[in-house]
């Protein structure tokens, strides 16, 4: 574009005899705008594409798909009522807030995505109450930063209620005076002897019953 049209501008800046000094700094100039414009022109029609840039028929690997669903900490969007359930009074202005929280697959249904370290986070947050009042308030939020698969809350309680391994049960009949050890199943009574002597009786380790002391 600019080289063709150099050597016409030459031929007319020689005929009207014009200082060498003006005659040397317009062909610089013209010079840098033909380099300028190349530049452009190159980094225009240039394509540089992006690592996460697919098209829609692309399939996304497996080791991408798969660690993309670990459990680890993630941003979320939180309802601020599910954090301060007791401001259910009021309307809040965001009603959500973006807090980084862990999430994930675990690939055992009785495990579940839990955090192992967290922090607190200040956030201000607009708070009104209808028809009275509304003011702009600082609110305490809680973050993960560390994550890991553990025994969901019911499962784990499931298994301290239950012997192991499983045990044979007291007896029936006086099982209110037993006590059974979940681990050993061991039976043992619920009295001990001081509490027995305390009431002039004696232990009987068979029965766990407080008897008269024998004569």
């Amino acid at each position: 574009m600019f080289e063709n049209k150099s050597p016409h501008l030459a031929s007319w800046i020689l005929k009207r005899r014009l200082p060498l000094h003006w005659i040397s700094n317009t062909m610089n100039f013209i010079d840098s705008l033909t380099l300028l414009f190349l530049t452009l022109s190159a980094v225009k029609s240039a394509h540089i594409p992006r690592e996460t840039e697919r098209g829609p028929h692309d399939v996304i690997p497996l080791m991408e798909v798969y660690n993309k669903s670990l459990c680890q900490p993630r941003e979320l969007l939180v309802e601020i009522l599910q954090e301060y359930p007791e401001e259910v009074e009021h309307i809040f202005i965001p009603s959500c807030v973006v807090l980084t929280r862990c999430a994930g697959c675990c690939n055992d249904e009785m495990l579940q995505c839990m955090p192992t370290s967290t922090y607190n986070i200040t956030m201000e947050i607009k708070r009104i109450k209808p028809q009275r009042q509304q003011n702009d308030i600082f609110m305490s939020f809680t973050e993960h930063s560390a994550c890991e698969c553990r025994l969901k809350k019911e499962v784990k309680e499931q298994r301290e209620n239950v012997c192991e391994p499983c045990c044979d049960q007291c007896s029936e009949r006086r099982k209110r005076l037993f006590v059974q050890n979940p681990v050993t199943c061991r039976c043992s009574c619920k009295h001990t002897d001081e509490y027995c002597k305390e009431r002039q009786l004696e232990l009987n380790e068979r029965t766990c019953k407080c008897d008269k002391p024998r004569r």
